[in-house]
């Protein structure tokens, strides 16, 4: 028994120059948003709702990616939005700059092992150089400058226009959670910091809190909003009623 499926076979360079075509398609979209006067975008999805951003990872999360070339960028801008939360516009430029020249080094007869391993050599030293020469501690910076990076980072998203706000926020919630190690260096475990989300009040009504904060709300009504000086226990169980079985 033999099956047969009509279409075409396609390989080699064809492949590759279709592959670098789909990732430079996405890279175009997005490069236009790039940087804190980058233009805006309006989506508009099947049903009408408009979304107006010029955040990378929030433009290419509307689109529906079908190649799975292009998909790898979309999937990298994701990671990088959840892994750093910066930078998800810069990554997709960057990677798809990298495979237009890589393709043009294929086309010179070079091949393409011998170019990820160029690349990754490029990038041990990149490494090695922006940590030699470029990398800054932040114990040693002064307040005004830790607020304008943050400013930076603010510029592409909502709260853009509410950076001073926040900026001076996020300084002072990372500085809360600086801890030394046994060499004396400083860490500030980014993970300590929870943000707590509440609807029905403006943005720059948010509040730090220099503590533990649970997000709960009361049982009653007429329990009070706040108790001075309250004793709180810690217990590890459950005190929900379980079911008998």
């Amino acid at each position: 028994m033999s099956l047969v499926i009509d279409g075409e076979r396609t390989s080699g360079q064809d492949v590759r120059t279709q592959n670098v075509v789909a990732c430079l398609a996405i890279a175009n979209v997005v490069k236009s948003s790039l940087g804190p006067v980058g233009l805006d975008k309006m989506l508009v999805d099947d049903i009408g709702d408009i979304t107006v951003t010029n955040d990378g990872a929030t433009i290419l999360k509307q689109l529906e990616v079908p190649h799975p070339a292009a998909r790898v960028l979309v999937d990298t801008s994701d990671l990088q939005d959840k892994e750093v939360g910066d930078g998800t516009t810069s990554v997709v430029i960057l990677a798809a700059e990298l495979l237009q020249r890589a393709n043009k080094l294929v086309r010179h007869k070079i091949h393409a092992t011998n170019i990820m391993a160029g690349y990754r050599l490029a990038l041990k030293e990149a490494v090695r150089y922006i940590k030699s020469n470029l990398l800054i501690p932040g114990d040693g910076m002064a307040r005004d400058f830790l607020i304008n990076a943050a400013k930076t980072s603010m510029s592409s998203k909502i709260i853009g226009s509410n950076a001073d706000f926040f900026a001076r926020m996020v300084v002072d919630a990372v500085s809360s959670v600086r801890t030394e190690n046994s060499e004396g260096k400083a860490r500030y475990p980014i993970k300590a910091i929870s943000i707590l989300k509440a609807h029905g009040r403006r943005s720059t009504e948010s509040v730090l809190v220099d503590g533990y904060a649970l997000n709960c709300t009361r049982a009653s009504q007429a329990m009070p909003d706040s108790i001075p000086n309250a004793k709180i226990a810690l217990i590890d169980f459950n005190l929900q009623r379980h079911r008998l079985q």
